[in-house]
C-alpha cells in the first residue's frame, strides 16, 4: 500500500485501519500500541510502528481529545531568559513532553512582574491544558490563582495550590555542597562564595549547600560576595577578592560569574589554580575550552525533568493513585584545571 489512500478521487491521509491491515493486526492492537498500553508483544509493537512509518500514519490527537475529554497538552510557565540553566531546563522539558506524546504550550514571564505567573497560568487554563509545569526560578511572592489541573514545580517550592502538586529538583543544594567539598578535600582551609541573586530559588539553594559543606567540616564561612549571574559581576567580585591573600578557593554559583572572576584574578596577578582555585556551576560546554578549563558541577536537567514529567502525567492520567516517589538527583562534578591544592605556606 502506498503512502495515503485514494478515496473519492483525492489522496487521503492513512487511517488506523490501514495500519492494521498492513501490519496484520486489529484496529484495537494499533490503538494499544499508540496509547503505549501493556499486553502487546515487542514483535507486534515493532510491526505496527513499522507499518505506521511506511504509510506516514500519525494518530489523530484532536479525535482522541474529543473522546477522552483531554487535549493531551501540557502548559509551561517559564522565565523569559537566555540564561544557560533556565534555557537548558526548557529544552529538556520540550523533549520529554514530546516523547510522552503530549503537545507543549509555553508562556514566558518577565522577572519583576508579580502578576506574570498568575496571568500565564490563567491563559494556559483557558487553552484547556491537561497539566501545567512551572519552571519559574524567581521568587515573585505568593500567587493567587485557581488551578483545577495537576501542577509540576521544577526546582522551586509551590507558589499556589492545585488539586495535585508534584515537584522535581535538580538538587542545587546537593551540587553546591559537592563543589565546596571538592575544594575542601584539596586542602583549602575554607571556601569563599560568589552567590547569585537571592530572589532566585537556585541561588538560595546553592548558598545553603555551600554553608552546609563548611558547617559539616567545622569551617568558618567567610562573608558572601554577591553577584547577578553575569560575567561582569564575577569580574567585580574578582577585583574585590584578589586583594585578600587569605582567599585560596572560591565557589561561584554560576559558570559565567566564575569566568569573570578568573579574568579579574589573573589580571591582578593571582594565578588560577596555583594561588586561587575556582569552581563554577552549570557546566556550560563552552567553559571546557577557556584557560584554564573550568571545574564545575553539571545540573541533571534531563533526569529531573523526565522524573517530574512522569509524575505529572501520572497525576493527569491516573488521578486516583499516588505518583511514583521522587528520587535524589544525580551529582556529577566535572573536574578540570581551575582547581588544585592551596599554595604552600612559607
Amino acid at each position: 500500500m502506498n503512502r495515503g489512500t485514494v478515496r473519492g478521487g483525492a489522496a487521503a491521509l492513512p487511517r488506523s485501519e490501514d495500519v492494521a491491515l498492513l501490519a496484520g493486526v486489529s484496529r484495537k492492537t494499533v490503538s494499544r500500541v499508540f496509547n503505549d498500553e501493556p499486553y502487546v508483544s515487542a514483535e507486534v509493537r515493532q510491526r505496527v510502528l513499522g507499518a505506521a512509518e511506511k504509510l506516514g500514519y500519525r494518530r489523530n490527537n484532536a479525535a482522541r481529545a474529543l473522546a477522552s475529554g483531554r487535549t493531551r497538552s501540557i502548559g509551561v510557565v517559564t522565565l523569559g531568559t537566555a540564561g544557560y540553566g533556565p534555557a537548558s531546563l526548557l529544552v529538556s522539558l520540550e523533549r520529554a513532553v514530546r516523547d510522552a506524546g503530549y503537545a507543549l504550550r509555553v508562556i514566558n514571564t518577565l522577572e519583576g512582574d508579580p502578576g506574570g505567573i498568575a496571568g500565564a497560568v490563567t491563559s494556559l487554563l483557558e487553552q484547556g491544558v491537561d497539566g501545567i509545569a512551572i519552571s519559574e526560578p524567581v521568587d515573585e511572592g505568593e500567587v493567587s490563582v485557581n488551578v483545577d489541573v495537576p501542577v509540576l514545580f521544577l526546582g522551586a517550592p509551590p507558589v499556589f495550590t492545585a488539586p495535585k502538586v508534584v515537584a522535581a529538583s535538580v538538587g542545587s543544594d546537593i551540587l553546591a555542597q559537592a563543589a565546596t567539598d571538592h575544594l575542601l578535600g584539596l586542602g583549602h582551609d575554607t571556601v569563599h562564595h560568589l552567590a547569585g541573586p537571592q530572589r532566585w530559588y537556585a541561588a538560595r539553594d546553592r548558598l545553603q549547600g555551600w554553608r552546609t559543606a563548611l558547617e559539616q567540616r567545622g569551617r568558618v564561612a567567610p562573608p558572601v560576595v554577591q553577584g547577578d549571574w553575569s560575567a561582569a559581576s564575577g569580574y567585580a567580585a574578582g577585583r574585590e577578592l584578589a586583594g585578600d591573600p587569605s582567599v585560596t578557593a572560591v565557589f561561584a554559583a554560576g559558570d559565567d560569574m566564575a569566568i569573570g572572576l578568573i579574568h579579574a584574578l589573573v589580571e591582578a596577578g593571582r594565578r588560577v589554580p596555583d594561588d586561587i582555585s575556582v569552581v563554577g556551576f552549570d557546566d556550560n560546554p563552552v567553559f571546557a575550552y577557556v584557560s584554564p578549563p573550568l571545574t564545575t558541577v553539571r545540573q541533571p536537567f534531563d533526569a529531573a525533568v523526565r522524573e517530574g514529567l512522569s509524575r505529572l502525567i501520572h497525576a493527569i492520567e491516573k488521578p486516583g493513585s499516588e505518583p511514583p516517589a521522587a528520587t535524589a538527583p544525580p551529582v556529577e562534578l566535572v573536574i578540570r584545571s581551575s582547581t588544585g591544592p592551596p599554595p604552600a605556606r612559607h
